[in-house]
């Protein structure tokens, strides 16, 4: 028995370190190449720099405009996701608490429209609103945001919601608060593991997202850090360096984010999982 068991954890330990070299693996290499010249990058990407030089740094930060990137970036993030939690929250309670037959419909129709790919949308939504005269908005992006992501939002706080006791609610009722107070005060609080869970995947998703932020943002000054690391990349050229840099740069401020929330992101996911 204790050979068997030392020959599964060896086995476990080398499918860890195996999976976690392949993780790692693209991560180093845009690291490494970040300080080369293209022709290095080239001709062996898997080479170590021969000097560590910062001019693809400065030229990437230049480039991208990198401080109004993410200033953007940081704004739309933050604001689209704090809209998602309120109002799928809300209307999470809304269809649990109240026993309306439309109730069940307008669930189905949430989880529905999670089938539709948004490439099915995409001539449409710019057409529409391109002609409407909508586009070129940050505040339009993060209503666009919204609408995309309160389905899921409202499925999972949906599915979380129902293991609260009513009895809370009904006592907070008794003693004199308003249905607004009973909600915030009350029920919201005992949501934060599932909240933690959709704060973390809209930030990764808002964040990273390319597509929709290049169909909505025209001009240089709303563009996001994944629009402007598209600078680098022209017709028949390609500054891989500056590229590289700029990639790094634009992890940089999601990797803070989880250093400085890591106990809160890993308690959220574990209590979201035990509910």
């Amino acid at each position: 028995m204790k050979k068997r068991r030392k020959i599964k954890s060896i086995i476990l330990l080398t499918l860890s370190v195996v999976l976690f070299i392949l993780y790692f693996f693209p991560f180093a290499l845009v690291f490494i190449n970040s300080f080369k010249d293209r022709l290095d990058i080239v001709s062996n990407p898997l080479a170590l720099p021969k000097a560590l030089s910062f001019e693809n740094y400065i030229s990437a930060f230049q480039t991208m405009n990198f401080m109004s990137a993410l200033w953007n970036s940081i704004l739309i993030t933050l604001i689209s996701v704090l809209l998602i939690i309120v109002f799928a929250s809300m209307l999470a309670y809304f269809l649990v608490r109240w026993k309306w037959k439309m109730n069940g419909v307008i669930l189905m129709l949430l989880v529905a429209s999670m089938i539709i790919p948004f490439q099915a949308l995409m001539i449409p939504f710019v057409s529409i609103y391109g002609n409407l005269g909508l586009l070129n908005s940050k505040w339009m992006l993060m209503f666009f945001y919204l609408g995309f992501g309160l389905s899921l939002a409202t499925f999972m706080y949906h599915g979380f919601m129902k293991s609260i006791p009513v009895e809370l609610e009904e006592a907070a009722l008794i003693d004199g608060a308003s249905r607004l107070q009973v909600f915030w005060l009350v029920v919201f609080p005992m949501l934060k593991p599932i909240t933690v869970t959709i704060v973390i995947l809209d930030v990764l998703w808002i964040w990273n997202d390319f597509l929709l932020p290049s169909l909505v943002l025209v001009s240089e000054g709303n563009r996001t850090i994944p629009l402007s690391t598209y600078y680098f990349f022209g017709q028949y050229t390609s500054s891989f360096g500056p590229a590289m840099a700029g990639l790094i740069l634009a992890m940089i401020p999601i990797v803070i984010f989880f250093i400085i929330l890591q106990k809160q992101v890993i308690k959220g996911v574990i209590d979201g999982a035990i509910k």
